[in-house]
């Protein structure tokens, strides 16, 4: 029998943390909890966890710190971030931090338990990435390079394959906007360029360029890519 998977609440509103643990313990999840962010850094250090889901607004040691400390550590544990609504800049700069995912307060529980599995999914695609990747209608042979959408081929320019790879590469991850023109860039360019290369992509990808099924907007925040079946 295996052992269940591991979930660290961090928040400090005892309601929440309420909600979470009931809520994660039904599918089978283990919940442990921590109030603050570093309550959750000395936890981490003793427990093993596979999904951290972390609150930003948290007294002292905040959502951020926490992301920061872990990935300058070397960790790799999924990070799901709970935001408030109508803070774009705060998701953006925890993802650009490392986090992985964030889900919107208020949230439903389905919404997170499907965060957590593609947050899942996707560090285990990193430990051991396939040569082909399947999603919906689009298929990428990454070893030959080559693209097809409902079986048939379809061609890429270089600019556009990079830029595909990449969002195959954090499949059913938010890229923000500057990650990924730093990573196929390579420098400082415009946000419009972006728009146009995924809007081409879209083109070229979706059955419904206008109702994206494939590469979907967060908006104000970046992209994502639907993750493989």
């Amino acid at each position: 029998m295996t052992s269940p998977l591991r979930v660290l609440v961090v928040d400090d509103e005892p309601a929440i943390r309420r909600f979470l643990k009931t809520s994660l313990s039904a599918p089978g999840y283990q919940v442990l909890e921590a109030e603050d962010g570093s309550a959750a850094l000395a936890m981490l250090k003793r427990e093993a966890v596979d999904v951290l889901v972390l609150d930003l607004g948290l007294p002292g040691i905040d959502g951020f710190d926490v992301i920061r400390s872990l990935r300058e550590s070397g960790s790799a544990l999924p990070i799901i971030v709970l935001s408030v609504r109508a803070d774009e800049a705060g998701k953006v700069k925890a993802l650009d931090l490392g986090a992985d995912d964030y889900v919107t307060k208020p949230f439903g529980i389905d919404e997170l338990l499907a965060r957590i599995r593609a947050a899942l999914r996707h560090r285990l695609q990193q430990d051991g990435e396939k040569p082909l990747f399947k999603s919906g209608d689009l298929t990428v042979d990454l070893v030959r390079r080559i693209v097809t959408v409902a079986g048939a081929e379809v061609k890429l320019t270089p600019r556009e394959y990079d830029l595909l790879r990449l969002l195959i590469a954090h499949a059913g991850k938010v890229l923000t906007h500057r990650f990924i023109l730093r990573e196929v860039w390579s420098a400082e360019a415009d946000v419009q360029y972006l728009r146009i290369y995924i809007r081409t992509l879209r083109q070229k990808l979706e059955a419904d360029p206008e109702q994206p099924r494939l590469i979907l907007t967060e908006q104000g925040v970046g992209y994502r890519l639907r993750a493989a079946d």
